[in-house]
């Protein structure tokens, strides 16, 4: 089933068909979730309950006051192929596979529907037969998964190893190969996930060891990056209202979302973010930090600890610790 412009609603009707469950194929998922397309809760909500075999979504059907709550069966595979990211709860809960464009030098067979269509339908039939036979082989089996497989990509990976082993030969090889290369590229690109790049180049980039820093100088830093989406985040930079929605999403080590506090200083209170908040969201969802070499750079922010003058950067300010501000208080 190929969903072109396909509402979440129509497609709860066609999973639960009694017919069969389709497999549905989402080309330009781009245009679903990407920075133009508006949230589409619904859709991803569709998608993250069919991620499991029990997976059901509820909706009220019926007219007027003669309405029952109706469970809608979500389960079903799903492939998507699109352009840049998609929402983190989707991404987790598939196999990753980034592809390229065909090189100049790379031949390819042109896509013949009147030829391939025909044979995509016979292979679809061997498969089911091969699926029912093998069906009491997989069932209860328990798939090895290759080391440092684990939590939701081994909750992926479990049945497509299963379908492996069955198959025998070198399937069981070849699948677990494919299952440490593929989860291993999603694990080194998890910083291409906003939240935990952003998370990162709070870390790296911007805190750099200081103890606090104002959403402004935060805000001047990551917009400034080359190399990161912040500075067209959405079609414009990222404002301080976009960075406390991304850091609410996690929490601090008081089990608290993250939000900006104020931040004294000699010439005012400014209001930014504490490395203390971050430090347990840092531990839990970033790449362990780069190795620092004697002959670092100088980091890219001032350094706010103990009192460090950032007039370059905001001009008549000065942080002071909050040890050295309550003395000055009761002085």
């Amino acid at each position: 089933m190929v969903a072109v412009n396909a509402s979440a609603a129509a497609l709860f009707r066609a999973v639960s068909r009694t017919d069969g469950r389709p497999t549905i194929l989402f080309d330009e998922i781009d245009t679903v979730f990407g920075p133009k397309a508006g949230d589409n809760e619904e859709l991803r909500g569709f998608l993250n309950a069919g991620h499991r075999r029990s997976g059901v979504t509820y909706r009220c059907v019926g007219d007027g006051s003669n309405q029952t709550v109706q469970a809608f069966p979500s389960y079903c595979a799903v492939a998507m192929a699109g352009l840049g990211s998609l929402p983190d709860t989707i991404l987790t809960r598939s196999v990753i596979i980034r592809m390229r464009r065909r090189a100049r030098n790379e031949k390819v067979e042109p896509f013949r529907q009147r030829i391939h269509e025909k044979q995509g339908h016979a292979l679809r039939d061997r498969l089911a037969r091969w699926a029912d036979a093998a069906r009491p082989f997989v069932e209860d089996t328990w798939p090895t998964m290759p080391e440092g497989v684990t939590d939701r990509p081994a909750d992926v990976w479990e049945p497509l190893l299963a379908v492996a082993d069955a198959a025998g030969g070198a399937w069981p090889v070849r699948a677990r190969a494919a299952c440490l290369e593929l989860v291993t590229a999603a694990s080194e690109d998890d910083k291409a996930s906003l939240g935990i790049r952003l998370l990162t180049d709070l870390r790296d980039v911007v805190f750099c060891g200081a103890d606090r820093m104002p959403t402004a100088v935060i805000l001047e830093c990551l917009n400034g990056m080359d190399d990161a989406p912040w500075g067209d985040y959405n079609g414009k930079p990222l404002t301080s209202r976009g960075l406390s929605r991304m850091l609410s999403l996690y929490v601090t080590e008081a089990n608290k979302p993250i939000k900006p506090r104020p931040i004294r200083t000699a010439a005012g209170v400014p209001r930014g973010y504490y490395a203390e908040d971050l430090t347990d969201a840092w531990a839990r969802y970033c790449p362990p930090p780069p190795e620092k070499s004697a002959t670092s750079a100088t980091p890219a922010t001032p350094q706010v600890t103990h009192g460090a003058d950032v007039a370059d950067e905001l001009p008549g300010i000065r942080y002071i610790p909050a040890e050295a501000a309550t003395a000055a208080r009761t002085a």
